[in-house]
């Protein structure tokens, strides 16, 4: 039986082509970037979490409290405007600065006292530095004495013959304060709070006066960022 010779297929034989493997296409860098963004994300978070843990655990061992801060005497021997407008004034005041903490010193860094009268400062002065210790009381003795030109709206003015006529003053004086605590052998960053104390004083001569001042616990402390500039 004879051999069938083999021929060259035509392509009908080979059928369809088989098309190249698709390639998957990735945008680049796009996986990557959301996974920083994740670990940054997670990194934030666990800052957010230990420092909130550890401001818990200061408190539950050490449990601070505000300091607290007293008008306790002041002397008012003069306070009177002239016709161009100077404000002549003598202001002695005390004021009595209470630690109660049990396990948290404090340093006054800068203590700087600021006197006004409706919202007008006629005076600053300086005081020394010094630390309070635990469950401490310190006095703080300050004296304003001079002349300031201060402007009054009509207003003012009108409130001020008041005051006169009542031989009483609204008089405002603001402690601006730098200070750091003392924990064992820490010392937090420096705070700046602000210490407002509203007070009324009655005019006096040679010490004495109808009324006198009574000792007032109308100071408030005020723990903020200062901003603004005052008058």
């Amino acid at each position: 039986m004879a051999e069938k010779q083999n021929q060259p297929l035509n392509g009908a034989y080979y059928g369809p082509s088989v098309p190249p493997p698709r390639q998957a296409y990735h945008r680049p860098g796009r996986g990557r970037g959301c996974g920083c963004l994740g670990c940054l994300l997670r990194l934030i978070v666990s800052l957010v979490v230990i420092v909130g843990l550890a401001v818990l655990i200061f408190w539950l061992i050490f449990r601070p409290t505000n300091l607290k801060f007293y008008a306790t005497e002041a002397s008012l021997t003069q306070f009177n405007f002239t016709s161009n407008n100077n404000l002549q004034y003598n202001l002695a005041l005390t004021i009595t600065a209470r630690n109660p903490n049990k396990k948290i010193g404090v340093y006054y860094d800068s203590i700087e006292v600021r006197a006004y009268y409706d919202d007008h400062r006629f005076d600053t002065k300086s005081l020394t530095p010094f630390y309070q210790g635990h469950k401490s009381t310190e006095v703080l003795n300050t004296e304003f004495s001079g002349q300031r030109v201060v402007l009054l709206a009509a207003e003012e003015l009108s409130e001020f013959n008041s005051e006169k006529t009542a031989g009483v003053y609204n008089i405002d004086v603001k402690l601006y304060l730098q200070l750091r605590l003392k924990v064992g052998k820490l010392k937090t960053w420096k705070l700046k709070p602000k210490v407002d104390c509203e007070l009324k004083v009655p005019l006096s001569s040679n010490g004495n006066s109808a009324t006198g001042f009574e000792s007032t616990n109308s100071c408030y402390l005020i723990v903020q960022a200062r901003k603004s500039k005052d008058v």
